[in-house]
């Protein structure tokens, strides 16, 4: 018997029908004589919705309540699944976060799990019920109701599988595994049977949607393998696990895009000891990520100082920085939203020389200008224009043959 943790996008319980077909998914699982796990997200379109009402009523709602609102999601596919289940004669039992509980900070929005407390579940399993728990939600210290960012959902189930020692987590979407690049912009995409933890996170935090970062890092930190599946089908698959030598021989594993990047611009800044700290410490504090990070060379004692920040978060963190520039002295700031970000992501980059060459090539022969660039040892991002997103994707997939089967 094994410990399996399952996990259904907004996708696959669009509908009651569709709910049916993760039921069944469900008892196929159970039938084989494991325990198991289910973690839901809300219906695909209802967190929007409950968002948009939240905005119609209030430009930058009570964070508190906001949560609260957005949260009520997942509450109706758990108890709907479980009502399912029930009525084919099987014993299941929904959860919401608290009442697991599912334990985070107060960063409401972007929750981060402190603990998860297996008790509740343990005590079902041993009934032989089907534990089914609310994705994307969590509670504080204080009682309040906290949610864990878009896609949190992921990061609930790998959270429950580390906490329980699962021997498994499945992600279910509304595709059949991880791919080379993005199959809707490039007909050519190959898909992985296996992608390591490293390579995942990358395309994950490079703008793959298949995975929420956070669920990546998790999964690498208690080695927990996870296996993405497609809802509604029962071919193929990819395994996130950790490297082998069999990936090593592949120099890159996949092209992504992140159209959600806006970049900013702290003009004629004076260059000395703690102006960067000044001017990001009020960022972190907000809760506002900062990507890629420029300086300029320093003259005549100023510099120009360039970051990205998510397009959804750049109204606020522009609102921050205009407040820290002239704390500062700096001139002026400045803001472009039309950009995208482009990366290439293999962890065969370490030991092959001339990848970032080919990358810059590869974008010039398309006359795509590069404004910034940001490498790790597995992965290369660079900055374009957003109206040349699709065009680098493609030729940077052709350039590097990802569509040939390794």
């Amino acid at each position: 018997m094994a410990l399996i943790v399952q996990k259904f996008g907004g996708t696959s319980v669009a509908d009651t029908e569709k709910m049916r077909n993760v039921a069944t998914k469900v008892i196929r699982e159970k039938k084989a004589g494991n325990d198991v796990v289910v973690v839901l997200s809300a219906m695909a379109g209802e967190t929007d919705r409950l968002i948009a009402l939240a905005h119609k009523i209030s430009e930058l709602p009570n964070e508190r309540e906001y949560d609260s609102l957005i949260s009520t999601g997942e509450q109706v596919t758990v108890t709907l699944l479980a009502i399912i289940l029930d009525s084919l004669g099987y014993r299941a039992k929904s959860f919401l976060g608290f009442q697991v509980k599912i334990l985070t900070d107060k960063a409401h929005k972007k929750a981060r799990i402190a603990l998860v407390d297996t008790k509740e579940i343990k005590k079902e399993l041993k009934k032989e019920t089907i534990v089914i728990v609310a994705g994307f939600q969590g509670v504080d210290e204080d009682n309040n109701i906290t949610t864990l960012g878009r896609g949190g959902s992921d990061t609930s189930a790998v959270a429950i599988a580390a906490a329980l020692k699962a021997d498994r987590c499945d992600i279910f979407t509304d595709v059949d595994g991880v791919y080379t690049t993005d199959p809707n912009v490039c007909a050519k995409a190959r898909r992985l049977n296996k992608v390591s933890y490293d390579e995942m996170l990358e395309m994950a935090m490079t703008g793959a949607k298949v995975l929420q970062p956070r669920s990546v890092e998790m999964a690498k930190k208690y080695n927990v393998p996870v296996y993405v599946k497609s809802t509604f089908s029962d071919e193929g698959g990819t395994l996130v696990t950790k490297e082998d030598k069999e990936m090593e021989r592949e120099i890159l594993s996949g092209v992504t895009y992140d159209k959600d990047q806006a970049k900013i611009t702290v003009v004629h800044v004076p260059d000395r000891p703690g102006v960067a700290a000044s001017l990001f410490t009020p960022l972190s504090e907000h809760n506002i990520s900062v990507d890629m990070i420029i300086q300029n060379v320093s003259a005549e004692g100023h510099t120009d100082l360039t970051f990205t920040v998510s397009k959804k978060e750049m109204k606020e963190a522009q609102k921050i920085v205009n407040a820290t520039a002239k704390a500062v002295e700096a001139k002026r700031v400045e803001v472009d939203d039309d950009v995208a970000k482009v990366s290439i992501i293999g962890v065969g980059m370490v030991s092959h020389s001339g990848v970032a060459a080919r990358m810059f090539k590869t974008l010039a022969n398309e006359n795509i200008n590069i404004m910034m660039i940001s490498t790790s040892e597995i992965k290369i991002s660079c900055i374009i224009k957003r109206k040349y997103t699709e065009l680098a994707v493609t030729a940077l997939h052709d350039a590097f043959g990802l569509e040939k089967k390794k």
